[in-house]
């Protein structure tokens, strides 16, 4: 069971998880094979930890981790639906995050 956000229980659906993978990965270079093992990652390990019911920010978080590795523009796609975005500040935010955190090697020079 998924605990959602408003505090209902919904069955887990790994197609669920998976058409929104797709959708977010859509016309970019990942494979199907890619995306099915990144459902059955996320799908292992929440089952392990959370045996009985998983809160779905949890589930969330996890998938948007696992997807940041992959692809970092399925990555903001996924987080635009999860997160709701709802302006375009939204979007510059998580890739500002998105950048502080591949970019740790390297220091950036003002304005670039």
């Amino acid at each position: 069971m998924v605990i959602k956000r408003d505090g209902r229980r919904e069955v887990f659906s790994r197609e669920k998880m998976l058409s929104g993978l797709q959708k977010a990965c859509q016309k970019r270079p990942v494979s199907q094979q890619a995306i099915e093992a990144l459902v059955l990652k996320v799908e292992e390990s929440l089952t392990n930890e959370y045996p009985d019911e998983i809160p779905g920010s949890v589930l969330g978080e996890r998938v948007m981790e696992s997807l940041r590795d992959i692809d970092p523009v399925a990555y903001v796609r996924y987080a635009s639906v999860y997160r709701r975005f709802e302006e375009a500040t939204d979007f510059v935010q998580a890739v500002k995050k998105l950048e502080a955190k591949s970019d740790t090697a390297t220091n950036r020079l003002p304005g670039i």
